[in-house]
């Protein structure tokens, strides 16, 4: 029963969690942008690179956001979640260490 109870309440907190990390609409898509130009794929792709120190930097300074809100769409997210996979290393680490037996 317990177990029963303890599984139900974390699936409920699961889905909660997951609806609340649920992306917006973009709300400064508005307000026209004061360089008038949108970043793209190589802008997202330098974004993805320095994402930690902006996200460290961004705690302390209310101006400054992670993400650039005006920006192109799927080339702009392509760019930056290449970025971030290639600075924190895709992945690839985890099977680095593994030896396989023959």
């Amino acid at each position: 029963m317990i177990k029963k109870l303890f599984l139900i309440v974390f699936v409920v907190m699961l889905v909660l969690s997951f609806t609340a990390c649920t992306a917006g609409p973009n709300e400064m898509v508005k307000i026209p942008n004061p360089d008038g130009d949108t970043a793209g794929f190589l802008r997202g792709l330098w974004h993805g690179f320095i994402a930690l120190f902006t996200f460290i930097i961004s705690l302390f300074n209310d101006n400054l956001g992670v993400y650039e809100p005006h920006n192109s769409g799927g080339w702009y997210n392509f760019g930056f979640i290449l970025g971030v996979m290639i600075f924190f290393g895709g992945g690839g680490r985890a099977g680095k260490g593994c030896r396989s037996r023959n």
